[in-house]
């Protein structure tokens, strides 16, 4: 059965150039495009691809934030985080927010059919030079930390208790310890004060 992808981007060039690119690939359906987060929502009221090709930069929302509504509503659906940004931010967030993949707009057709068919096959993919931006900010020791040890992150940054953070995120007063003593050792962080600065420092919050 083909795969059937769609593509959420505001530049027509990028979709017509992408769609020139899989239109003539075996196992490939078209599926269309939408140049807004809100075509693209309405779009998948109607009927839903496999796999999303989606930019980053929206008119009208972050394509952050729609990977994160779109994985809660259609969860079955892949997405691809599609950029020019190379950037370890970009990448980890569309990462957090439920992306299988990362793909920077400069891919060649053979890059963005292995991350369609990867994603697919429920694999996680980074083109080549985001898995490059990642490997030199693992030199860096910038952590990867996962969408709830964020949410756990943001509000120990707000001062808030063990127990006031399990009532916020409906979880145990355990599990927030757990997620605590995973940032510490994450962020090699010997204290809460060090670990706020540290996550300051690499713009987790």
């Amino acid at each position: 059965m083909a795969i059937k992808i769609f593509i959420t981007d505001d530049h027509y060039m990028i979709v017509e150039g992408i769609r020139s690119l899989l239109q003539h690939e075996k196992g490939m359906e078209w599926m269309g495009h939408a140049m807004s987060a809100a075509s693209c929502l309405s779009f998948l009221q109607r009927q839903q691809p496999d796999v999303i090709l989606m930019d980053i930069n929206l008119p009208d929302k972050s394509g952050i934030d729609l990977c994160k509504e779109l994985k809660t509503k259609y969860p079955a659906i892949h997405i691809l985080g599609l950029s020019s940004f190379n950037q370890q931010s970009f990448i980890q967030k569309m990462m957090e927010n439920g992306a299988s993949g990362y793909v920077l707009k400069n891919a060649t057709r053979e890059e963005l059919t292995e991350a369609i068919e990867a994603v697919v096959q429920g694999h996680t993919f980074l083109s080549l030079d985001a898995s490059a931006t990642i490997r030199r900010n693992e030199d860096l020791k910038i952590p990867v930390i996962t969408r709830r040890e964020k949410e756990v992150l943001a509000l120990i940054a707000e001062g808030l208790t063990n127990n006031e953070i399990a009532e916020k995120l409906f979880i145990s007063t355990t599990t927030v310890d757990s997620h605590r003593k995973n940032l510490l050792a994450k962020f090699e962080a010997k204290n809460t004060a060090t670990l706020i600065r540290m996550a300051a420092k690499f713009s987790f919050i």
